[in-house]
């Protein structure tokens, strides 16, 4: 059984309607600005290592690699399951969530971020499918139970 997002654009007089899933190309200028963020936490930790290390760090330690990978995951995971944004998803108003609207899990987290790899390996496959899915869902969206929606933009009032 596929579940779906829950979407919707009729609404009932007094209610809100559910954020709509999120496209290709802003999801792709969020992951650019979260790169760039990710790679100067990736350098500062980096540094960290070869203070500790007075500089006779190898960058082919598979002790270094999972140190930088682990530190990857958890930046996404932070920022998804506090609030749901990171920094780029918060500058293009969007928002990853369960497919009930509710706050990732960390078991989420770590199945979206793992699944996203191979999406990515796949020269972008796994995101392109979001363009021919009915509901508009990556495959790693689909296979964590996740959705990454486009919030309406704030209307200020005086």
């Amino acid at each position: 059984m596929s579940k779906t997002p829950k979407t919707h654009s009729g609404t009932h007089a007094g209610e809100t309607p559910s954020p709509e899933p999120a496209g290709l190309l802003r999801r792709l200028l969020a992951m650019f600005y979260d790169s760039l963020l990710l790679l100067s936490v990736l350098f500062v930790a980096t540094a960290i290592v070869l203070l500790v290390t007075r500089g006779t760090l190898d960058y082919q330690n598979p002790f270094f690699r999972s140190y930088l990978f682990v530190l990857c995951f958890l930046f996404y995971a932070w920022f998804w399951m506090h609030g749901g944004q990171t920094l780029g998803m918060r500058t293009w108003r969007l928002r990853v969530q369960r497919l009930d609207g509710g706050p990732i899990s960390l078991w989420q987290a770590l199945l979206r971020f793992l699944c996203a790899i191979p999406c990515w390996a796949l020269l972008g496959l796994g995101y392109l499918w979001m363009l021919v899915d009915r509901d508009r869902m990556a495959v790693h969206d689909r296979l964590s139970e996740t959705v990454i929606v486009r919030l309406p933009k704030q209307v200020n009032s005086k």
